[in-house]
C-alpha cells in the first residue's frame, strides 16, 4: 500500500468518484453534514481519507469526496492505493466520536448533557422555529466547541438545568437553555424564587406561573398528554412563557402549544415585585 497526501479539488474528487463500483449506499445527510464543515473552514487533515484497492476501485471514503463536490472547496486529503479488496469488510466499523467525546477530551464535565445543551442553544439562536431534530438540526464537534467559547455560562447554567429537571421532570437541555437565555437577556433579575417554585411547588397557589410549568413537566413525564414527553424544544417553549408569566407578575393556569406557535421571545416588562395577579 502506498498513502500520500493530496489537495483533492472538487473536479479531481468528481473523477474519483467515477471509480464507485461497489460502496454503500450514499447518505445525503453525511455529505451535507461535511460539506458545511468544509465550507466553515472546519476541514483538518488527519489518517482518515480516501482508499482505492488494487484494481483502482474506490472501497473509502466516497462521503468526503461527495462533500468536496458539494461544498466546492479544495481540502488536503489522505489517499491510499493498493489497499486489499479483503479489508473493505472491516472498513469504517470503528464509532464515530460524538459532542460529548469532543467535550470530553476537552476536559469538560458532565460532557453528555453540556453537549445536549450546547446543540438546543444553537438551534435556538439560529433556528428556534425548526424541528430540532432530522439533517438540518445536526451540529458539528467544532461548532459545539465554539458555541463553549462564545456563552462559558451554559457551564453554569447546567448546573440549574439539572436541578429543574431532578424538581420537575423538564429535560436538562431545555431547563439549562433557558435558565441561560433568560439570566443573560435579564440579569437584574433573582431568579432564586423562580428556581425553588419550579423544583418544589411548595406554597404555590394554583395559577402561578411556576407550580404550572412544574405541572406540566410532571404530566408529560408521567405521560398523561399525549405530546412528546421528551422533546427538549416544546420543554423550552413552555418553561419561556412560563418564565416571561412569572417576570411579568402574570397568572397562568394552563400551557399549550399551537401547532405553528413561535418560540417566545424573553419578557422585557416586570412585575414580580408585585402579587401574580390576572391574566
Amino acid at each position: 500500500m502506498q498513502t500520500e497526501v493530496f489537495d483533492v479539488s472538487p473536479e479531481l474528487a468528481a473523477q474519483w468518484l467515477t471509480r464507485n463500483t461497489n460502496n454503500r449506499p450514499l447518505s445525503k445527510n453525511t455529505v451535507q453534514q461535511l460539506a458545511g464543515q468544509i465550507q466553515r473552514g472546519e476541514w483538518q487533515l488527519t489518517h482518515q481519507g480516501i482508499a482505492f484497492d488494487e484494481d483502482h476501485v474506490l472501497i473509502d471514503g466516497q462521503h468526503r469526496l461527495a462533500a468536496i463536490v458539494k461544498a466546492g472547496v479544495t481540502v488536503p486529503l489522505t489517499v491510499t492505493h493498493g489497499v486489499p479488496r479483503t479489508a473493505f469488510t472491516v472498513m469504517d466499523t470503528g464509532r464515530k466520536r460524538t459532542g460529548r467525546d469532543a467535550l470530553a477530551l476537552a476536559g469538560e464535565a458532565n460532557a453528555t448533557h453540556l453537549a445536549a445543551a450546547l446543540r438546543g442553544l444553537y438551534l435556538y439562536l439560529h433556528a428556534p422555529n425548526s424541528a430540532w431534530s432530522g439533517a438540518a438540526s445536526v451540529t458539528s464537534n467544532d461548532q459545539l466547541l465554539v458555541m463553549l467559547d462564545q456563552h462559558p455560562g451554559i457551564r453554569d447554567s447546567l448546573n440549574h438545568g439539572i436541578a429543574l429537571n431532578r424538581g420537575c421532570r423538564i429535560t436538562v437541555t431545555a431547563a439549562t437553555i433557558g435558565w441561560y437565555v433568560t439570566s443573560t437577556a435579564r440579569p437584574e433579575i433573582d431568579q432564586s424564587s423562580w428556581l425553588e417554585g419550579v423544583v418544589t411547588g411548595a406554597l404555590l397557589e394554583s395559577g402561578d406561573p411556576r407550580l404550572t410549568l412544574r405541572n406540566t413537566m410532571l404530566g408529560l413525564a408521567a405521560g398523561s398528554a399525549h405530546r412528546r414527553r421528551d422533546d427538549s424544544r416544546e420543554h423550552l417553549l413552555y418553561y419561556l412563557k412560563s418564565w416571561n408569566a412569572w417576570v411579568e407578575g402574570r397568572r397562568v393556569k394552563l400551557l399549550r402549544r399551537s401547532p405553528n406557535e413561535t418560540m417566545p421571545r424573553i419578557s422585557r416588562h416586570s412585575g414580580i415585585a408585585q402579587a401574580v395577579g390576572d391574566a
